[in-house]
């Protein structure tokens, strides 16, 4: 009997909130600083003008790169080739977490750690102890048993609501039960098949592929967040100019992760285009905040620093985590690409073509 899954909805509110929670520090730190209106940022001249349209612009085409980065892996329902179920699957998903490695390690930890260590926050404690470090292993260590926990919770809540079915099942068979054997009915035979003690694995797999993509997403909105507040309260166009393309590329990528675990994930298709908006929806609505309180906005101010250098630092803990542990670890030591030379090299050289073209997207952004 197919088991059923955990109501989505509770995990969309959850994120949602966790958002809003997200926003309010930094539009708190947007009210209480000053900045001065005649500064220079970076050396370059200041025009809020240009620089109003080129954040409308960014606004557009970082929608449309996230749009097409999530479509992408989710076209393997209507293009077979782009299925789960097909080799070139594994080496779409090494690129994309290549991507979401090179993302944690060389864009958002180090912006944690210059964060973090800024020279306009007190030495007690900031300077004296690797605050972004204890971070980042805290953020790391609470997914693992956020991961682990949610997935043994749902499988024994669907094993417990399995059983008594299976028994009654066997008791209309005479209790010809088989020791370490249950009786599981299969809709397509309409028969039964004789599995293992581990009831409905498929759908194990599912939930599990599941948590996998929401703890994903929740480690990617928090960065994309802050990086639209960084581009939406810049005003000088030489600034923003290489950032719009930078986090376009950054968007799409990130995108293609993500829309690889959602594919995997199965979900009905209003979950899925939740999960797929929420995603392209966080820069474009960082951006806007950053331009609505680019007046009052001090992005040196120390509130600012440490709420921003926290959030980065959890942030590239949850993806450094997700990419290695969920992603990596889990489809490289599948069978299928184990038993497959050709496939394994495909994917080792996807995964480093994705972890080298997101960390040269350094140079800019």
């Amino acid at each position: 009997m197919p088991m059923p899954m955990p109501d989505f909805k509770l995990h969309s509110l959850l994120s949602f909130f966790f958002l809003f929670l997200l926003l309010i520090p930094s539009v708190i730190a947007a009210a209480e600083c000053q900045c001065p209106e005649d500064s220079e940022e970076d050396g370059g001249e200041r025009d809020e003008t240009l620089a109003l349209k080129y954040k409308i612009v960014a606004i557009a085409t970082i929608l449309v790169a996230g749009i097409i980065g999530v479509v992408i892996p989710l076209l393997g329902k209507v293009i077979p080739a782009l299925s789960p179920e097909k080799d070139i699957f594994f080496v779409i998903k090494a690129f994309a977490a290549g991507v979401i490695l090179a993302t944690g390690f060389i864009h958002v930890l180090p912006d944690a750690y210059e964060n973090l260590t800024s020279s306009k926050l007190n030495k007690h404690p900031w300077g004296k102890f690797p605050f972004t470090g204890l971070v980042a292993m805290v953020a790391a260590i609470g997914t693992l048993m956020m991961d682990a926990g949610a997935s043994s919770y749902y499988t024994r809540i669907h094993l417990n609501k399995a059983q008594p079915e299976l028994n009654g099942d066997d008791e209309m068979r005479g209790g010809g039960g088989h020791d370490g054997h249950v009786h599981v009915h299969t809709h397509g035979t309409h028969g039964h098949a004789h599995g293992s003690a581990d009831v409905g694995g498929s759908s194990t797999e599912i939930l599990r592929h599941r948590v996998i993509s929401q703890v994903l997403e929740l480690g990617i909105v928090v960065h994309s967040v802050i990086i639209g507040i960084g581009l939406g309260v810049s005003e000088t166009p030489k600034t923003i100019r290489p950032l719009v393309a930078a986090i376009t590329f950054h968007q799409l990528f990130e995108g293609m992760g993500l829309g690889g675990c959602i594919a995997q994930a199965k979900f009905k298709n209003r979950a899925t285009i939740l999960m797929g908006l929420f995603f392209c929806l966080t820069t474009p609505l960082g951006i806007a905040i950053g331009i609505a309180v680019t007046k009052g906005y001090d992005e040196d101010s120390p509130k600012a620093l440490i709420v921003e250098g926290i959030l980065n630092a959890a942030s590239s803990g949850i993806l450094i985590y997700m990419a290695l542990v969920d992603l990596l670890a889990a489809d490289f030591m599948n069978p299928r690409m184990q038993s497959n030379g050709k496939l394994q090299l495909l994917a080792n050289v996807s995964l480093i073509l994705g972890a080298a073209l997101m960390s040269l997207l350094a140079i800019w952004a």
